[in-house]
C-alpha cells in the first residue's frame, strides 16, 4: 500500500482539561458575574431616581436580555482571530459596563431629561456586548473540548458566576462599595480578563502590543476613576441636591442623602424629599399629636416606618407613654439618626430613649409576627412610589393594623397630598374603610411639601382633644378643626380599594403626581 493510501490520523482527545482550558472556564465565571452586575446596577439606578423598583427592574432585565439575544446573533459573523475579538469585547464591556453608574449618575444631575434614553442605551450596548462573550469563549474552548462537556462546563461556570453576584449585590458590595465603586471594580474584572486573554493567546494575536496598549489605557482609566469615586459622587450629588452633602450612603434598601443649606438639614430617600428642618415639626406635628392627644393616656405606641426617629420624638412628649416600638425596615437609618450627632439633635435623642426599641424588619411581617397591641400606632411610610411600598397602603396590611389596635386605640397614617394626588389620598381613605375601620381624614400645609393629608383609623369615633403637649410650634387646640376642612378642591372622590392583587392606588399616584411635575 502505497503512504498516500494510509488513513489519516486524527488526533487523540485530551485526557484531561488543559491549563488554556480552565483558564477560560475561569473567565466565564467572571464574564457572568460583570454581566448580572451591571443589568443589576442598571436596575438599581433606575429604582433609586426613577422609582417603582418592579417596573424598572422588569423593562431594564428584558431590554439587557434582547439586548444578549442580538449579541448572541452578531456572534456568527465573528469567524477569525477570535480570541482577539474576545479580548476587545471584553475592553469594551469593561469601559462602558464599569461606567455605567457613573455616568448615569452624572447624567441625572446634569441632564435630566437625557437620563432614561441614556439609561436604556447604555444597558443595549452592555447586553449586546455581553451576548457576545459566552459565545465565542464557547467557539473557541470547542476546539479541544467536546460538544457535551462544552455546554454543560460552560453553563455550569456561567450560573455559578451569575449567583455569586446576585447575592453580592445587595448584601456586601452595595453597601461597603457603593453603586459608582462597584461597577468600577467589576469594569476592572472585565479589563482583567482581557489582559489575562492576551497573556492565553499570545502566540495566536497578530497586533500583541497594541493589544497589549490598549489593555493598560482601560485598566488605568478604570483605576482612575476609581481612585476618584468620591469625588465623581460628590460632583453629581451637590449638583442635584444643590445644597451641601453633609452625609451620604447606600444601604441595600435605599440611598441615604442628609443635606445642609438655607433651609437647614434635609434628608433624601433615592432622591425623594422626607424631611426639611425648616417645616418638619409642621408635618411630624399633624402626624402624630391629632391621635395621641385624642386618645387621653396612651401607654404602648408603635412607629411604622419614620427612622428618622421624628415621630418618636413627638410621641414622647406624652408623659403617659411607657414603650414605644419603632419598626423601620432599613438599619442604616435607625443607626444614622441615633449616632450622628447632629442628626441625633433633630429627633432630641429620641432614638436612644430607654422607652423605645428599634426593630429593624419589614412592618407588613411585623404586624403578622407580633401579638401585641398598641394604644396608638403611628404609620410613617414613604409614598407609595412603587409596589414594595404600595404594599404597606392595601386593604391586606389595614387589616393586620386593625387587629393590632387596641379596642381604644387610634392609628395614623401618612397619606400623600389631597391636593395633588386627589385619588389617591382617598383611595387610601376608601381600603382603610374598607376592613371596617372608621376614619377621620384631615391635611395640614408644610411649606416644603405643600398641602398634606393624613388619616386616623379607629374603631371608636374620633374626638378633637381638649388639650395637647406644652411647647408645640404648630398645632394648637383652637386650630385643629381647620385641618378637618377639605375645600372642594380637595374634596372626596370615588375610588377603588388598593389591594395586594391590583396595588391600583400605585399607578394612580404615580400618574398624578407625573402630571404635577410634568413628566
Amino acid at each position: 500500500m502505497s503512504p498516500d493510501a494510509l488513513p489519516t490520523p486524527h488526533p487523540t482527545a485530551p485526557t484531561g482539561p488543559r491549563p488554556i482550558d480552565v483558564a477560560l472556564l475561569i473567565s466565564v465565571f467572571v464574564v457572568a458575574a460583570c454581566g448580572l452586575l451591571y443589568e443589576l446596577a442598571a436596575g438599581a439606578l433606575a429604582s433609586y431616581l426613577l422609582g417603582d423598583s418592579v417596573l424598572q427592574f422588569s423593562t431594564i432585565i428584558g431590554t439587557y436580555l434582547f439586548a444578549m439575544g442580538v449579541g448572541s446573533w452578531l456572534s456568527r459573523y465573528f469567524e477569525r482571530q477570535l480570541p482577539a475579538h474576545f479580548l476587545r469585547i471584553e475592553l469594551l464591556v469593561a469601559l462602558v459596563g464599569g461606567a455605567l453608574p457613573a455616568i448615569l449618575f452624572i447624567a441625572n444631575a446634569y441632564i435630566p431629561g437625557a437620563f432614561r434614553l441614556l439609561l436604556y442605551g447604555m444597558v443595549l450596548v452592555v447586553g449586546t456586548l455581553v451576548g457576545l462573550e459566552i459565545p465565542l469563549v464557547m467557539r473557541i474552548l470547542k476546539r479541544n473540548v467536546a460538544l457535551k462537556d462544552l455546554v454543560s462546563q460552560v453553563l455550569t461556570f456561567d450560573y455559578l458566576g451569575a449567583l455569586a453576584v446576585s447575592l453580592a449585590f445587595p448584601l456586601l458590595l452595595v453597601p461597603h462599595l457603593g453603586l459608582i465603586r462597584t461597577g468600577l471594580v467589576f469594569g476592572l474584572l472585565n479589563a482583567s480578563v482581557a489582559a489575562w486573554a492576551v497573556w492565553l493567546f499570545r502566540h495566536e494575536l497578530r497586533r500583541l502590543r497594541a493589544h497589549i496598549a490598549a489593555c493598560v489605557l482601560v485598566i488605568g482609566a478604570l483605576l482612575a476613576a476609581l481612585w476618584g469615586a468620591e469625588h465623581i459622587t460628590t460632583f453629581a450629588e451637590d449638583k442635584f441636591y444643590q445644597d451641601r452633602i453633609v452625609f451620604s450612603s447606600a444601604s441595600p434598601y435605599q440611598r441615604i442623602v442628609v443635606t445642609h443649606g438655607k433651609a437647614g438639614h434635609r434628608l433624601f430617600l433615592n432622591g425623594n424629599l422626607q424631611f426639611s428642618q425648616r417645616d418638619e415639626y409642621r408635618y411630624h406635628e399633624a402626624l402624630v399629636h391629632p391621635a395621641m392627644a385624642a386618645h387621653g393616656a396612651p401607654k404602648k405606641v408603635a412607629v411604622l416606618g419614620g427612622g428618622d426617629g421624628m415621630a418618636v420624638r413627638e410621641v414622647l412628649k406624652y408623659p403617659s407613654v411607657e414603650s414605644v416600638t419603632l419598626v423601620e425596615l432599613d438599619p442604616a437609618m435607625t443607626q444614622l439618626f441615633a449616632q450622628h450627632p447632629t442628626l441625633a439633635r433633630l429627633n432630641a435623642g429620641a432614638l436612644q430613649n430607654p422607652k423605645v426599641t428599634v426593630v429593624n424588619t419589614d412592618a407588613f411581617q411585623w404586624l403578622q409576627d407580633t401579638g401585641d397591641t398598641f394604644d396608638v400606632i403611628v404609620v410613617d411610610f414613604p409614598d407609595p412610589t412603587n409596589f414594595a411600598i404600595g404594599k404597606l397602603y392595601t386593604n391586606s396590611f389595614y387589616a393586620l393594623l386593625d387587629q393590632r389596635l387596641a379596642a381604644s386605640g387610634y392609628a395614623v397614617v401618612q397619606t400623600t397630598s389631597p391636593l395633588v394626588a386627589r385619588q389617591s389620598f382617598w383611595t387610601v381613605v376608601q381600603t382603610i374603610e374598607s376592613v371596617g375601620l372608621r376614619t377621620t381624614p384631615y391635611h395640614a400645609h408644610v411649606p416644603s411639601f405643600g398641602e398634606w393629608g393624613f388619616v386616623i383609623a379607629s374603631r371608636r369615633p374620633w374626638r378633637l382633644p381638649q388639650a395637647l403637649p406644652e411647647g408645640l410650634q404648630f398645632l394648637s387646640v383652637q386650630g385643629l378643626p381647620l385641618l378637618l376642612d377639605f375645600p372642594l378642591d380637595m374634596a372626596r372622590v370615588p375610588t377603588e380599594v388598593h389591594r395586594l392583587s391590583n396595588q391600583v392606588l400605585v399607578t394612580t399616584y404615580e400618574r398624578e403626581w407625573g402630571q404635577a411635575l410634568g413628566h
